[in-house]
């Protein structure tokens, strides 16, 4: 197991950099998409919802890689991989602190009523990173 560093839990946490996390589908070939990011005492998180491919994903193989990238400089960048834990718990509250960070809003604006959200926490077991250095 990894842990993030002080200075990969700041780019991750304070910065509205969005990320690429990669699951695997039922055939083993990668499935990458974009996500708002989130750390939860020392975990990388994201949110989804029920009925996407990322949690159906992660149900049958937890393994993730999530990868932010500074949009400003290509060089300062965090790669994370390791098990992902799905969770209901947490998960709408954690969609509007998104919403905040991203976009500003108090709410997240496009809420389905029959959706339920979930966080996806991802246990690093390698973290690398480039760029972060004071």
């Amino acid at each position: 197991m990894a842990e993030l560093k002080e200075q990969e839990r700041q780019f991750l946490d304070e910065n509205p950099f969005v990320g690429v996390v990669t699951t695997l589908r039922k055939d083993g070939s990668p499935h990458s998409t974009v996500v708002w990011v989130d750390v939860e005492d020392g975990k990388v998180s994201f949110n989804t919802a029920t009925g996407r491919a990322k949690p159906e994903h992660l149900e049958r193989d937890p393994r993730a890689s999530l990868l932010v990238v500074d949009p400003n400089d290509a060089y300062r960048w965090v790669a994370i991989s390791g098990s992902a834990e799905v969770t209901e718990e947490g998960a709408d509250a954690q969609i509007d602190k998104l919403a905040k960070k991203y976009i500003g809003k108090d709410e997240y604006p496009w809420r389905k009523p029959t959706e339920t959200r979930l966080k996806v926490l991802i246990e690093p077991d390698k973290v690398d990173a480039s760029g972060l250095d004071s």
